[in-house]
């Protein structure tokens, strides 16, 4: 049961994450297969995929995001909760029972990448296709990782326990909601 309910958190974020891939893969390709680039257009593309790669894929990803969504699927499933279950993917995001901080910080993140989505669906071609191109990218590597570390859980390896769970022992930090 532990590990069905893990892979629900892991499914949802999955689906988040592959919507959005699929959604974009053919924006970001677009000033490739109908030549709309100038070469210096091409060199801020490539230049943005490796910035993106880097920035996105590996310190965002790779180093924080990923780990924690798997770190708390498994805690999820350690510790299932019917209302947590139904609500996998903000639990896994840390959208709720998280602390304070972590919550602020994901919070103000969501609503941060709303708003870039508005501004970047204004911008022409070939200059939506180079953006998306980097943040497909960087959605492409955070899903690997998450389904590395997770797939390296399902062989048995111990997964960490998420460091923003709220200690709910007196005088330590309560949780905010949840």
């Amino acid at each position: 049961m532990e590990r069905l309910v893990a892979a629900w958190g892991i499914a949802w974020v999955s689906l988040l994450l592959g919507r959005a891939i699929w959604r974009l893969t053919p924006l970001a390709l677009e000033p490739w297969t109908q030549d709309l680039m100038t070469n210096s257009q091409k060199g801020i593309y490539i230049a943005w995929l490796v910035a993106n790669a880097y920035l996105e894929g590996y310190r965002g990803f790779q180093l924080r995001f990923s780990p924690r969504v798997v770190s708390r699927a498994v805690y999820l499933g350690q510790h299932p909760r019917p209302f947590w279950i139904v609500l996998a993917l903000p639990f896994c995001l840390s959208l709720f029972h998280s602390t304070r901080r972590q919550m602020t910080v994901s919070w103000v993140f969501v609503i941060a990448i709303v708003l870039l989505v508005w501004w970047v669906r204004s911008l022409p071609q070939p200059w939506r296709g180079i953006v998306d191109g980097g943040v497909v990218l960087g959605l492409m590597w955070g899903l690997g990782v998450i389904w590395w570390l997770f797939l390296r859980y399902l062989l048995g390896a111990q997964i960490p326990p998420p460091g923003d769970i709220p200690l709910e022992k007196a005088g330590r930090e309560q949780p905010a909601l949840g």
